[in-house]
């Protein structure tokens, strides 16, 4: 042990004082309290997550059911757009980004960088309290009508329509982009000071790459979400008109200031999921990740480009056709970093050991629905074929494709590859694979036919149709209920494994970022002093440890004289 590594003596006094700070493990009810530690705040945001996606999804089931036949015969229109609205805010503001971002990133970025915490521990706790009570006003809404004007909530429609629920709605996104405003300042600092000193950033994992590119994206966009949200709820509450056409306010300048940030906001959603992707599979294929510069760079470079495609939404909205060019271009152009990361993982995959385990199968299926989303994304791209099907079905099947198949999928994978980690027990496979199976299908039941009912012209937002539609919707019908009963044996599985499951021990993988180099829970302050380098992040099979491989009982036995 170097003398770096050897910790200076603590007198006893205060070493009792630590101890009382810091118990042995935190106890059930430590996840219900304002906890400044990382670990606990990140299982806190997985869970809150994961009950706003369950309804999120029920809204979801219920307006598929509505879409069983052409008539508005199961929920009322204004109840309809209602869920159209919540159940768009909560997929996105309160499942995947806070569970990616928040839930992965809280938990394993000090891990995986050597640190005991994160920069700003009460920071992190206040960044994730202010999500309850964003979705409490969220669901409060239902009670005064519930917001109705969609998501992107556009002026006029959002200005005289449900007044209160909309303020109630504005709110709930202010709080939540607090959040990440806080949160993103807290992982910016962290990586950047907080590294272990013999970690250079060539060694730093690829998921806290993709976490550093999320925060900076996150840190220059969200305030002009925020902006825009104060200057509605103005205009909604105190005479204002900024966005009112009829007192000489304008309605694009909102569609400039929502994009600015929300077509950022799906990299916010997407990055992190990459980055899990870049820990899963080397893992689970044995190999070197192939092309880690390339990888780690292309977050960077898809954070840059990311910032200047937000138009491409607004291709109807009296867009200059100068400014279409430039637009298309510049998506079109996002489109190669996230090319290279795709090529890496496959050629990553090409010629390895592949241990087809849960997260493995979510990783091969996300890389599947994702390439479907990217290529009709590029055709979204291109302003002529953009204006053709704007507002249909088919740009609901593309970001669904994106989002579902890209960001659960990525979510789905991550907590099969970390629960044994977080919790220090196994998830059962059998189970894990059927969740895999149910899912891939009802993504697919679900989302393809969205294509070709946008193509014939079907709009979005509508809770009656043309009777011509009919036939494929009721096929998207059947595959939103498998993919709701998809969630099942995920939860059962969740729940039993974290009690009852098989113990993990440190490193059931052999993986070789710094987190599995740690006990299964970690420890309250992660490390016992400071955790020494001995490989690459990603050298599976590569010639260390005395010209030895690196294989699994290598990693074992180099792991165990670590940490002695």
């Amino acid at each position: 042990m170097t003398e770096a590594q050897i910790e200076p003596e603590i007198p006893e006094k205060q070493l009792l004082d630590v101890q009382n700070e810091h118990p042995e493990a935190w106890k059930w009810y430590d996840y219900f309290t304002f906890n400044t530690d990382h670990k606990v705040i990140g299982i806190q945001y997985l869970v809150t997550a994961f009950m706003f996606y369950l309804i999120g999804g029920l809204m979801a089931m219920a307006m598929r059911t509505e879409l069983y036949t052409p008539d508005s015969d199961f929920l009322d229109p204004s109840l309809y757009n209602a869920f159209l609205t919540n159940h768009g805010t909560i997929m996105i503001f309160l499942w995947i980004i806070p569970s990616s971002i928040g839930g992965f990133g809280n938990f394993l970025v000090p891990l995986m960088i050597g640190a005991k915490d994160m920069a700003f521990p009460k920071l992190n706790a206040i960044a994730f309290w202010l999500n309850p009570p964003a979705g409490t006003l969220l669901l409060g809404s239902f009670f005064f009508g519930g917001a109705q004007s969609g998501w992107t909530s556009y002026p006029p429609l959002s200005l005289i329509t449900a007044s209160t629920a909309q303020s109630m709605w504005i709110l709930s996104i202010v709080l939540v982009g607090t959040s990440s405003i806080l949160g993103s300042l807290n992982f910016i600092i962290t990586i950047w000071k907080m590294r272990v000193p013999t970690m250079n950033w060539n060694q730093l994992p690829l998921f806290c790459w993709a976490i550093l590119a999320t925060s900076m994206l996150a840190l220059v966009s969200t305030p002009v979400l925020a902006a825009g949200m104060i200057l509605l709820l103005f205009d909604i509450n105190f005479g204002t008109s900024f966005f009112q056409p009829d007192a000489g306010g304008n309605v694009v300048v909102y569609q400039h200031l929502f994009w600015f940030y929300s077509h950022p906001a799906v990299y916010l959603m997407i990055l992190p999921i990459f980055g899990i992707m870049s820990e899963v599979i080397p893992v689970h294929a044995r190999k070197p990740i192939f092309g880690y510069k390339a990888i780690a760079y292309s977050s960077m470079a898809i954070c840059l480009v990311g910032m200047v495609v937000w138009v491409h939404h607004m291709f109807t909205s009296g867009t200059p056709a100068w400014m279409r060019m430039f637009f298309t271009i510049s998506t079109l152009i996002v489109a190669v970093p996230t090319g290279v990361k795709i090529f890496s993982w496959v050629a990553t995959l090409w010629g390895g050991k592949i241990r087809l385990n849960s997260a493995m199968l979510f990783a091969i299926g996300l890389l599947a629905m994702f390439v479907l989303g990217g290529l009709s994304g590029v055709m979204l791209g291109n302003a002529p074929f953009d204006i053709h099907v704007h507002d249909t079905y088919y740009v609901v099947a593309h970001f669904h494709y994106v989002l579902f198949g890209g960001s659960v999928f990525g979510i789905y994978a991550g907590i099969y590859h970390w629960f044994p980690k977080i919790t220090g027990r196994m998830m059962n496979e059998t189970w894990g694979r059927i969740h895999f199976v149910l899912t891939f299908i009802g993504t697919n039941l679900t989302f393809l036919p969205m294509h070709e009912l946008g193509l014939k012209g079907m709009p979005r937002r509508v809770a009656m149709y043309d009777p011509q539609f009919v036939s494929l919707n009721q096929i998207c019908t059947y595959g939103a209920i498998l993919l709701g009963l998809s969630v099942i044996p995920f939860f059962i599985n969740a729940i039993w494994s974290w009690s009852q499951g098989p113990v993990a021990g440190d490193n059931p993988w052999q993986a070789l970022t710094l987190e599995w180099q740690t006990t299964s829970p970690p420890a309250i302050e992660n490390f016992e002093g400071i955790p020494a380098i001995s490989w690459g992040p990603y050298d599976y099979g590569m010639n260390h440890l005395n010209g030895k491989k690196l294989t699994g009982e290598a990693i074992a036995q180099a792991s165990a004289a670590s940490k002695n």
